[in-house]
Parts: C-alpha cells; sequence; structure tokens
C-alpha cells in the first residue's frame, strides 16, 4: 500500500499502526538475543535446567516404629547446596571488540569543495557533528547494532538562536538514538523497489509518573505521533510537516548478532567449567585419615561447600588414595582453550585479554599481523555504515538549507563527503609522520596539501599549507639577511 494512502487514513481519524508496523526484513526479536548477550541468562544459570541440590539428613522417629519395634528412619531435607555456576560474557566481548575494532579510530570524513562557499559549508557540518559528540554517538550505535542487530538515529531541530556551527541561526540540531536493547522497537516501511518511505519507532517513557506509549512515524512530508496519554487505546495527538523534505532519520540493521552462530560454544565451556566446579570443591579439600582400630569420634563434618576438610577413619594397615584421573584437569583447560579458540576464530576476532598478549612473545610488527583477520571483517561491516553515515550527511544538508540563506542550497547539494572507516590496529603517529614525510620527499607520490589532509590532525588544510609555505619564505629570508 502506499505511504501517503496510509498517511491520508490516519489523518482521517483511523488507526493505521498496525500497517506501519509491517517489517519487509527479517531481524532476530531483541527478547531471544538477550537469552544470549546476557550471561545471566545462559542455560548453566537456569535452575530449572541446572538446580541446585537438596541436602537431606536421616532421622529416626520417634513416634512411628516398623514392624520390628524399631524407630523408622527418614530423610529430611536440612538445606540446598548450590552447584558451581561459571558463565562467561564472550558474547558480550564480541560486541565490544568490534565495535573497537570499527570506530576505537574515529570515523572521517573527507569534503572535496569546489569553492570557497562550499569549504565553508564543510566546516558548517563538521561543527555539527562535532556538537553532537558523533564519535561518542557511533560508539553507541555500534554496541546497539552488533548487539540487537538494528538501530535508528533521529535528528530534530530545536528552536534556539545561537553561532555554535560558525553562522548565526535560529535552529540547533540535535540527534537521539533508538535501539531495541533500551527497550524500542522500530518498524522500517521500505516500497516495491527497497526505498525506505517510512520510519516507525515504539518506545515508552514516564510522563508525570505515568508509563506512556509513543508510537512516531516519519516519513518525507510528515511526522505523526499515537500515544495512550489520553485513552486506553492509541490515539492520533500529533501531526506536523516536516520541512527539510526527506525522512530525518537513519536506519541500520543486520541479519545477525555479531557473535553469529556461536553461542553454542560458549554454553559448552560454562557446563564444563562449572560441572568441574563441583567436582573441585567437592574434593580438593584435604582428607585427615586415622589408621586405628578403635573407634574415634571425630565430631559431625559440616556440609561439602563449607567444610575445610574430611576426618576418616580405617583400621590399622588400611591405605587411602584418591581413585581419580590424574590428566583431568588438563584436559578440561585444553577444551576450554579450544572452545575459546574456535569463538575466536570463527568471529575473526582477536583475542586482545592482557593473559593472552602477555604468554605470546613476538616482535612489535608480528602482533600487527594479528589483525589482519580483523581487518577484513570490519572491511565486511564496513559497507552498511558508510551507507548509513552518508544519509545521515545528507539528513544534515536537508537541515542546512533551512538553517542558511536559500543561495546555499546548490553548493551544499554539490558538496561531496566521503565516509572513511580506519579499522583499529596498533601503531603510532610516527609511522603515519614518517610515511607521508616520505612521500612528500625524494620522488614525490603526493603533494604536500594531501598528506596534510590523510594525517587528519589539522581542520582547515588550506590555512596550513599557506603557514607552512609563509614560514618556508621567512626561513629563506632571514637565509639572505644573514648572508
Amino acid at each position: 500500500m502506499d505511504i501517503q494512502e496510509i498517511i491520508s487514513k490516519a489523518e482521517n481519524g483511523e488507526n493505521v499502526i498496525g500497517q506501519l508496523q509491517q517489517k519487509s526484513i527479517t531481524v532476530p526479536p531483541w527478547g531471544d538475543l538477550v537469552k544470549q548477550y546476557d550471561p545471566m541468562l545462559h542455560p548453566v544459570m537456569d535452575k530449572s535446567e541446572y538446580p541446585d541440590i537438596t541436602v537431606y539428613e536421616e532421622r529416626e522417629s520417634e513416634s512411628m516404629k516398623n514392624e520390628f519395634g524399631e524407630p523408622v528412619i527418614t530423610k529430611v531435607a536440612t538445606g540446598v547446596e548450590k552447584v558451581s555456576r561459571v558463565t562467561y560474557a564472550l558474547q558480550d566481548l564480541a560486541v565490544k571488540r568490534t565495535t573497537e575494532l570499527c570506530f576505537g579510530i574515529p570515523v572521517k570524513r573527507i569534503y572535496s569543495p569546489e569553492n570557497d562557499r562550499q569549504k565553508e559549508i564543510a566546516q558548517y557540518i563538521e561543527k555539527i557533528y562535532q556538537r553532537n559528540h558523533i564519535d561518542t554517538v557511533n560508539n553507541d550505535r555500534g554496541r546497539k547494532l552488533f548487539a540487537s542487530c538494528e538501530t535508528m538515529t533521529l535528528w530534530y531541530a530545536i528552536p534556539e538562536e545561537n553561532s555554535v556551527y560558525g553562522f548565526n541561526s535560529k535552529l540547533k540540531l540535535r540527534c537521539v538514538t533508538y535501539s531495541p536493547m533500551q527497550g524500542d522497537s522500530l518498524y522500517p516501511l521500505f516500497d516495491e523497489l527497497g526505498d525506505l518511505v517510512a520510519l516507525s519507532v515504539k518506545y515508552t517513557r514516564k510522563v508525570e509518573e505515568k508509563d506512556v506509549t509513543f508510537f512516531d512515524t516519519y516519513t518525507s512530508n510528515k511526522h505523526l505521533r499515537w500515544s495512550n496519554e489520553e485513552s486506553v487505546s492509541m490515539t492520533l495527538d500529533l501531526d506536523e510537516d516536516i520541512e527539510i523534505g526527506k525522512i530525518p532519520a537513519v536506519y541500520i540493521y543486520r541479519p545477525v548478532p555479531i557473535w553469529e552462530n556461536t553461542s553454542s560454544l560458549v554454553y559448552e565451556m560454562e557446563w564444563a567449567v562449572s560441572r568441574n566446579g563441583n567436582y573441585l570443591r567437592k574434593n580438593s579439600r584435604p582428607i585427615l585419615a586415622a589408621f586405628v582400630n578403635e573407634e574415634m569420634a571425630f565430631g559431625k563434618s559440616p556440609s561439602t561447600d563449607k567444610a575445610f576438610r574430611d576426618v576418616v577413619q580405617y583400621p590399622q594397615g588400611s591405605s587411602l588414595q584418591y581413585v581419580t584421573w590424574n590428566q583431568a584437569i588438563d584436559n578440561l583447560k585444553y577444551y576450554v582453550n579450544e572452545l575459546r579458540q574456535m569463538f575466536f576464530t570463527q568471529l575473526q576476532l582477536p583475542d586482545m585479554s592482557y593473559e593472552n598478549m602477555k604468554t605470546t612473545p613476538m616482535s612489535g610488527e608480528a602482533r600487527k599481523q594479528l589483525f589482519i583477520d580483523c581487518h577484513l571483517k570490519v572491511k565486511d561491516e564496513s559497507g552498511r555504515w558508510i551507507e548509513f553515515f552518508e544519509r545521515e550527511t545528507n539528513v544534515i544538508k536537508a537541515y542546512l538549507k533551512i538553517m542558511l540563506p536559500s543561495d546555499y542550497a546548490s553548493d551544499i547539494d554539490a558538496l561531496p563527503v566521503e565516509q572513511v572507516i580506519t579499522p583499529y590496529t596498533v601503531k603510532s603517529d610516527a609511522e603515519d609522520l614518517n610515511i607521508y614525510i616520505n612521500a612528500t620527499g625524494g620522488k614525490q607520490l603526493m603533494s604536500q596539501s594531501t598528506a596534510i589532509q590523510k594525517l587528519g590532525m589539522v581542520d582547515d588544510v588550506d590555512d596550513e599549507l599557506q603557514k607552512i609555505q609563509a614560514e618556508g619564505m621567512q626561513d629563506l629570508l632571514a637565509g639572505a639577511m644573514a648572508e
């Protein structure tokens, strides 16, 4: 159904939320993903699947006797012995690692202005990004996408006189991110050609001590909002025009979480270590053996998890030893390490834990090679992110058209902006400096202006180049005067 037809029905009072919630893409529900993401929800923590042990004690009944007149022995529950439960938050670690690899080095925007006005516009756009702390926003969006498989960022303007972007404006731009991780539901609506024609979000917020559910829909020309603030059912309480001519929000999704199909490996590690923990807790405390023939009273032994030793008695001449597999611990360590290695290998992530890096001696250059596989992973992930960032830049450009005089519009549209995601790697700025210095000396491979731009340490490349040339002229004049 055409989006304009749906919107017209809403304006006539019909409830069209059901039509706006139709998804043509498949995204795993967060209710299923959180069971893998949160280690406290893993199977090893499920007491119905892996229950604690009820401790029983045999007691003689004072009132009940058997046919021989002897007291009946009954078992009475005296407490609960907690089993060992060890979890590994590796799914959460995979989310953090991938986010760090993608955005540990901030995303760069390379502008290629063709005239002074476009150069001016580039500075305005960069100021908008900086004022909205876009690097922090990217880290937040990365974690939400890689864990919950979808996220949405809404850009909106608030009326406020300001000059924080380098020009006088009556509007301030802000952005807010929605994600299933924080209880939001996202509903992108695509047409037959795959173009996004409407973007809706359902969320709950507290309004005057009352939880109110909202449903917002954004199209290229309309913003509609339903809520249950005034009644039990959802009613339309906001209908406003969108002036920028496009959906003021950007949406990104992926079909599976970043840990993909490796949760079974994590569960197996947890089961293996937890069960072995029960064995160690029961058998690792010392046993005091008394080799005597007469009975001795040692007192009542405490429960398994509270005892610091066991006391047993054998006749003289007897012997006592553990009957166990001597290689059990080594084999468990090998098994868990193999599962852990399989987890990181399948996800193309380096195991950058301090313990692993400390125990693996290698040169600095060799350590860089550890990142080859994860750099390829970032390359795979960067496609959807670059498309997402380009759409976001177009939204900001659309807002700039109404914030700046009308004669800026054509240059705003014509300004090329390239989004660059640089995978994180272990290196220093000195390496980049040497690369670009060598590139500008000897056999020249790039211009000095390009080298300054690639280095990314200054905002205004042309101004920096003019300063360098001015300093060079001063050095020549000083040398000439000295002669």
